[in-house]
């Protein structure tokens, strides 16, 4: 990494190994922002990533990031969203098209990477981060991982691909994480399938030492066998928190249902009052987020569970460019994360007035 400037906000190197095989690096290298994904790491990223799978001398790839705090607290949304309003209502600026489009090319190419591909989700990982790690064939998780689905707080959706995944995951889980925001654990994220391993991140730097350290065939299938052997020696006896959303599935599984959103609404607006503080934060966040996100975010959801993750990640742009040409977004990102006064105002107000040509026009 020492020929790249200490400021770039993703910094690359590859790992020489026993073999003579090597394995790429990229770090995040933005901590004061949490590692947020901004334009400039995806136009890093996208490339080197590309290059690394072309490379018959790189035998996997390594995606971690700088700082205690996070591999990735979201998409980097305040540039955008200033963007967005300096234009007259419902324009959408060339830098939103691009953020998202190329995104989203990013998440698709981890998705479908050919070699092995280790995701160090330390710490704090939301939206854009989960973006990332998703794809991975290693998922790791430290007993610091919180992972998140927060966008309803912003008048977005869950996106990078969150339609496809959250379809997928265990009951009704999917819908309640999308519709509340709520904060999962290292435990939750094994039982969700949201990753597939627990390893301290104080063995972060062993993981290294270990890829060098071994010989690789430079063949998916062997190296892949041989990494998931590595993280488990290096997560053996690592202490399991307690899982909330295993321990509650039955409980979600009943407040979501088969019903629809104006029928789980008043279920999900209970929980706000309910005795365990997870389930009460669920409920209280609901309650706080766009109307037009949560049933946005339910839609694509439903959408989603036919179609192949190709299919979601184009009507997921759809989507976001849709959000980005309607008030919420802006509005949510301002409240939360420029004004910081924490009181959107939210159009329409209600889900009541949340009408399916309403909708609709969020997919054009």
């Amino acid at each position: 990494m020492s020929d790249q400037p200490a400021s770039q906000p993703v910094l690359f190197e590859t790992l020489q190994t026993a073999s003579g095989h090597r394995f790429g690096r990229a770090t995040l290298n933005a901590p004061a922002s949490l590692n947020s994904l901004s334009l400039e790491m995806v136009d890093l990223l996208n490339p080197q990533l590309a290059a690394w799978a072309a490379d018959p001398h790189i035998a996997g790839v390594i995606l971690d990031a700088t700082g205690e705090k996070a591999f990735c607290a979201g998409g980097d949304v305040v540039d955008l969203v200033k963007a967005i309003r300096a234009l007259p209502p419902g324009q959408v600026p060339p830098v939103a098209s691009a953020f998202f489009k190329r995104e989203y090319e990013l998440d698709l190419l981890i998705h479908t990477y050919r070699k092995p591909f280790v995701c160090w989700g330390h710490g704090i990982v939301m939206g854009g981060g989960i973006g990332l790690m998703a794809g991975a064939s290693h998922r790791v998780a430290t007993p610091k991982t919180r992972m998140a689905m927060p966008e309803i707080n912003i008048g977005l959706y869950p996106d990078v691909g969150g339609s496809w995944l959250l379809s997928r995951l265990p009951g009704k889980s999917g819908a309640f994480l999308a519709l509340t925001a709520a904060s999962i654990n290292a435990a939750d994220a094994l039982f969700a399938g949201l990753a597939d391993f627990l390893v301290p991140h104080e063995q972060h730097g062993a993981l290294l030492q270990a890829i060098a350290g071994a010989s690789w065939q430079g063949h998916a299938e062997t190296d892949s066998a041989q990494l998931s052997h590595l993280l488990e020696r290096l997560g053996q006896g690592t202490p399991m928190p307690d899982s909330p959303l295993r321990t509650h599935l039955d409980r979600i599984n009943t407040v979501i249902g088969h019903d629809r959103l104006q029928d789980i609404a008043p279920r999900l607006a209970a929980l706000a009052e309910d005795a365990d503080p997870w389930l009460a934060l669920a409920g209280k966040t609901f309650l706080k987020g766009s109307p037009t996100s949560a049933a946005l975010s339910l839609e694509l959801l439903r959408r989603a569970r036919h179609m192949s993750l190709a299919e979601v990640f184009d009507l997921e742009l759809k989507a976001s460019l849709g959000c980005c040409a309607h008030p919420d977004f802006a509005e949510g990102v301002r409240a939360l994360l420029i004004d910081k006064d924490k009181t959107p105002r939210w159009q329409p107000a209600t889900l009541a007035e949340v009408t399916p040509e309403w909708i609709e026009e969020h997919l054009k």
